[in-house]
């Protein structure tokens, strides 16, 4: 099976556009893809890692999110549809070692959260069944150890806690989480959990005004306390301080045709990456000083072709790998830092 598809960007550039044919070999179908490359005047941050997975046969479903535990080298994808794992487990390397399916519903997000001591991972569930609309955590192997929200029962509720569509989640080292509600549900609000899931606070009313949203889709954190959040509908990112909840500032300037869906942080915090999803694009964005928010400045972006569609992503904080969950394509994809040992092409 052949996997291709990556561009670079910066100001100014030559675009070659040709076609591609690739056999998913997993559904049988012969499908075509514009490969578009373009040769920007700044050097390229990112490139393909095309020997990952070892088998991509492995993608059955759609895939929408996929999860890193740098910790123990550990990458976990999530998929859809009918009668098939719903979580496969890799290694870094691509290497395949297992799945599971229990209790997981319509997986949206997830997010690995591993200790010396712990294996675990995080599900945000959208699904209309006994499991829908919660958050929940499972250890490596698919056993399941908590779930946040009532299950199977959508709501705006705060105690008991409700959801409705929970889009994705950021755990903290110190066991506080993030969560972003509102994949076009009921609710559109982020929570900050304590590690015994006490609400600490929340920002949660629909609108177009600081601290409100349209879609949160996405969550991260950086080292300097603040909390970005992927605002999709209202095509921005907004900021808050993580312990006092207080809005800090927005970015819209780099989203005039469309919001993000994903960010994250490189490991250095030098860069922050989005994906657009209908666009097909990958943003790499220079992260602003500690005390300013400013503007968003895009330093260059990886070009999918149409329909790909780059749903959600995660970076492993050891080796600064992209991961990227695209839902059209029903893959994932890793992009190495440009410089990586990772050999360009692998047999």
């Amino acid at each position: 099976m052949a996997r291709f598809w990556v561009c670079a960007a910066g100001a100014g550039f030559f675009l070659a556009s040709l076609v591609l044919h690739a056999r998913f070999c997993g559904s049988g179908v012969l499908r075509n893809f514009a490969f578009q490359v373009s040769w920007r005047s700044e050097k390229l941050l990112y490139r393909l890692d095309l020997g990952w997975p070892n088998y991509s046969e492995y993608f059955t479903g759609a895939t929408f999110c996929v999860a890193v535990d740098s910790l123990n080298g550990l990458v976990y994808v999530a998929q859809r549809g009918d009668n098939i794992p719903k979580v496969l487990v890799f290694t870094e390397d691509g290497y395949f070692l297992r799945a599971w399916n229990y209790t997981v519903d319509t997986p949206h997000g997830m997010f690995a959260a591993s200790t010396p001591y712990e294996q675990s991972v995080w599900i945000t569930d959208v699904g209309s069944g006994s499991y829908g609309h919660t958050v929940k955590k499972y250890n490596s192997f698919g056993d399941l150890v908590q779930v946040l929200g009532t299950a199977g029962k959508k709501g705006t509720g705060l105690s008991p806690l409700q959801f409705d569509n929970p889009a994705e989640l950021y755990v903290e080292d110190t066991g506080d989480i993030y969560i972003v509600d509102g994949d076009g549900g009921l609710n559109n609000r982020l929570i900050k959990l304590s590690q015994d899931f006490m609400i600490l606070w929340l920002h949660g009313e629909n609108g177009t005004g600081p601290a409100k949203f349209n879609i949160p889709h996405s969550v991260t954190l950086d080292s300097a306390g603040r909390v970005w959040v992927a605002d999709r509908g209202n095509k921005r990112i907004q900021v808050f301080n993580k312990i006092t909840g207080e809005w800090l500032g927005a970015w819209n300037n780099c989203f005039i045709d469309e919001g993000p869906s994903s960010v994250r942080f490189t490991p250095d915090e030098k860069y922050l990456i989005m994906a657009q999803l209908n666009l097909s694009r990958l943003l790499v964005v220079a992260a602003p000083p500690v005390g300013s928010i400013g503007d968003c400045s895009v330093v260059s972006t990886i070009q999918l072709p149409d329909q790909v569609l780059p749903h959600l992503l995660e970076v492993d904080r050891k080796t600064g790998a992209i991961y990227v969950a695209e839902i059209g394509a029903k893959q994932v994809q890793k992009f190495v830092p440009f410089h990586s040992h990772v050999p360009a092409f692998s047999t």
